[in-house]
């Protein structure tokens, strides 16, 4: 495998880095507010608990098919302006605000359950190229630093829009309304993400440079065979190096584990923590005063731990980002232990979600989301530091798609086995589906015994000034 273009490529300074990495930003808006508010929604148009995870399965079906596609094409493109990733990255931005802007207005739970689908779709198609696109740029020495800046960059957005509706409440937008209707509250907060989305997007689109192919005939030869790509990703999935399909059984775990909390964690933690579930609009009388009040006082109560929820979630975010930082200023000068700082974080980030079963007031849900933020700091750049050290350059883009897979597929497992899980073993309650979350975090800690550390990994430096 030739890998000289990689150890030619010159490092790049902190700022170039940052705004090559900086539409993750708006990636990360998107996928706060739908991490964090997509089940309060489908609660608000009436949906049951335990129906949740199923609702979502648009959403990692959408990322199975998306991915790869994606990704091999992105390795053959080039526009002439916008290059290689940047014409995906912009795409999807569009269309995934669009979305966001929509969202909160469905009136039933069918077109919610769509838009969640045109959302997740044009994330993914946003969000696989950006992973590649360090990979293109950066050398082998610099590739740990260049993930953990995205990491980084995507705490931020995971703590800024988790609060979003919380701080819109704040400043005076209601948190309430009647049955079957979003709160103004998520309305604006989504309408914000929409706008963060692609205005960062278009910082990254605007500020980064693209080297074209080395060998332009070549590329086109390699751009026509893409009649094929079908065939061409079977083989490629088929042919996946071994260190790749060892981190990808970790990832399932850990991405099993975050998926059943971006499904659960709103009726579990307001209905375990907070006391204060969804009320049914179907067990209340609107026409009796009383029963009219009485919703009103249950659904006011669920909309305000559900505000707190995502206020909560947004410490993983915060903490990630730390984390993050902290990663960064090391793998600025020295070599991490990669597979090493992943174990330790993930078995933390399992303890934070087992201890959300035991919390003793909502106020300590912050240590829990902390030692979570943890695990979502390594998840986000260890095993992408750890794959790019595998894989043919030029391929990166259909490989970092694949890898994607072992994102998705989780995800359909999770959508499809957890509510009937939580039904036939654990009473219907959606606390466990958080206890379910912490143990998978360990097991895909257990599970890097059969990853390898890269020997030959390079002597990381500071970015270029």
């Amino acid at each position: 495998m030739n890998r000289s273009p990689t150890q030619h490529r010159p490092d790049l300074s902190f700022w170039q880095i940052w705004n090559m990495s900086f539409g993750f930003l708006g990636i990360q808006f998107g996928f706060a507010l739908q991490g964090g508010f997509m089940s309060r929604i489908f609660q608000t148009l009436g949906a049951d608990k335990d129906a949740l995870p199923l609702l979502w399965i648009a959403a990692p079906l959408t990322g199975l098919l998306v991915q790869p596609v994606i990704g091999y094409f992105s390795d053959r493109t080039w526009h002439p302006l916008l290059g290689r990733r940047r014409p995906y990255f912009l795409i999807g931005a569009i269309f995934a605000s669009i979305a966001l802007v929509f969202m909160p207005y469905s009136p039933t739970l069918w077109m919610a359950a769509g838009l969640l689908w045109v959302l997740d779709a044009s994330i993914n198609v946003s969000m696989e190229p950006f992973r590649a696109l360090v990979a293109d740029k950066l050398p082998e020495r610099q590739r740990s630093y260049g993930f953990v800046l995205q990491t980084l960059i995507i705490g931020i957005g995971t703590w800024v829009a988790s609060s979003l509706p919380w701080i819109v409440n704040q400043l005076g937008v209601a948190n309430e309304a009647g049955p079957g209707v979003v709160p103004p509250s998520v309305k604006v907060a989504f309408s914000i993400g929409a706008f963060v989305f692609l205005a960062s997007i278009l910082v990254t689109v605007l500020t980064t440079r693209e080297d074209p192919p080395e060998d332009p005939e070549a590329f086109a030869r390699e751009k026509q065979s893409s009649r094929n790509f079908v065939a061409e990703i079977a083989r490629d999935i088929a042919g996946m190096p071994r260190q790749m399909l060892n981190i990808g059984i970790v990832q399932f775990f850990s991405w099993l584990s975050f998926f059943s909390m971006w499904s659960m964690a709103t009726p579990a933690l307001t209905e375990h923590v907070f006391k204060a579930p969804a009320p049914d609009p179907a067990a209340f009388d609107m026409t009796v005063a009383a029963q009219a009040e009485a919703f009103r006082v249950a659904n006011g109560a669920f909309q305000n731990a559900a505000d707190l929820v995502g206020s909560y979630m947004g410490y993983y975010g915060l903490s990630s980002m730390a984390v993050a930082l902290l990663l960064a200023l090391y793998a600025a000068r020295r070599p991490l232990n990669r597979r090493l700082v992943h174990g330790v974080s993930l078995v933390l980030g399992g303890l934070g979600f087992l201890s959300m079963a035991v919390v003793p007031s909502p106020v300590a849900l912050i240590g829990s989301f902390a030692l979570v933020g943890v695990a979502w700091a390594s998840i986000l750049s260890m095993p992408y530091a750890l794959l790019s050290s595998c894989v043919d350059p030029k391929r990166m883009g259909v490989y970092m798609g694949i890898f994607n897979m072992f994102i998705v597929i989780p995800q359909i497992v999770a959508a499809t086995l957890l509510g009937p899980t939580l039904r036939l073993f654990f009473d219907n309650q959606p606390i466990y589906a958080l206890i379910i979350s912490g143990a998978s975090l360990i097991v895909g800690a257990v599970c890097l015994v059969r990853v390898s550390e890269p020997q030959a990994q390079a002597t990381a430096t500071s970015p270029a000034h």
